[in-house]
């Protein structure tokens, strides 16, 4: 079967990447955490932000956005870094890693906070946490935890940058219905046209004349829609309307 083309468009990806035969590419909390060195050094290489991510034994999860058609060398040079650091460390030879990895990009702003919450929801589905947060290897645990800085590459996520720390929690604990997670695993299959792949771009007009006709509350809650749909970010819409981000992200949701 032919391989799925790899898109390395500028703007938004989720990663994923196992290891070989599904073994262990992570023994102990220091190889994470050596993951994480080499991962922010390729970011500021190659002008890269990290938005969220969840490392799991033997796979893991980046949330992404490139600044410029870079993607593969991106990868390829994490990648290939930490395999080189952990067959020197454990003494072994061959691949790491099964195959290239894999990519999705993401085309708008709901499926973007969808991953979101699937991602931090990885470490309860596998039974390795309970709650939200918990498991010490996601950048929201790394956001909740005032012993714990957050590393560098993440400065800009959209999860640091538009939320307040509740409101991050109550964001994401809703694990994904069975509806959305098919919603999801669709937008995953969907083609992307170049011509409009940046969804974060558009604005086509100003957030005040979204508004401008929102004399009620239905009214209101459709402009928070087509502004978002525009290429508005949540934060943004908040602001104008004078709103918390998950007051707008629950609109969202729900008139979506």
């Amino acid at each position: 079967m032919a391989r799925r083309p790899r898109i390395d468009l500028d703007g938004f990806h989720h990663i994923v990447n196992r290891g070989v035969a599904r073994s262990r590419v992570y023994r102990c909390s220091e190889d994470k955490q050596k993951f994480l060195e080499i991962l922010c050094k390729a970011c500021k290489s190659y002008k890269v932000n990290i938005h969220d991510y969840c490392l799991m034994d033997n796979h893991y999860h980046i949330l992404l956005e490139t600044t410029a058609q870079n993607l593969s060398l991106f990868m390829r040079q994490i990648n290939a870094n930490y395999a080189i650091y952990f067959n020197k460390k454990y003494k072994r030879t061959g691949h790491l890693w099964q195959g290239r990895y894999r990519s999705w990009y993401i085309v708008n702003e709901a499926y973007l906070y969808t991953l979101f919450r699937y991602i931090e929801h990885n470490p309860i589905k596998a039974g390795l946490s309970r709650e939200i947060g918990a498991y010490p290897f996601t950048l929201l645990s790394s956001a909740l935890n005032k012993e714990q800085e957050v590393i560098s590459c993440a400065k800009h996520s959209r999860l640091i940058k538009e939320y307040r720390l509740a409101a991050i929690q109550e964001l994401l604990e809703k694990p994904l219905s069975k509806k959305e997670q098919n919603a999801l695993e669709a937008e995953q299959k969907k083609p992307v046209e170049q011509e409009n792949h940046s969804f974060k771009q558009r604005k086509e007009i100003t957030l005040k004349e979204h508004f401008e006709d929102a004399g009620d509350i239905a009214s209101r809650n459709s402009a928070v829609l087509k502004a978002i749909d525009d290429g508005y970010t949540q934060g943004e819409v908040a602001r104008y309307l004078d709103l918390s981000t998950a007051m707008v992200s629950k609109i969202f949701r729900r008139v979506k």
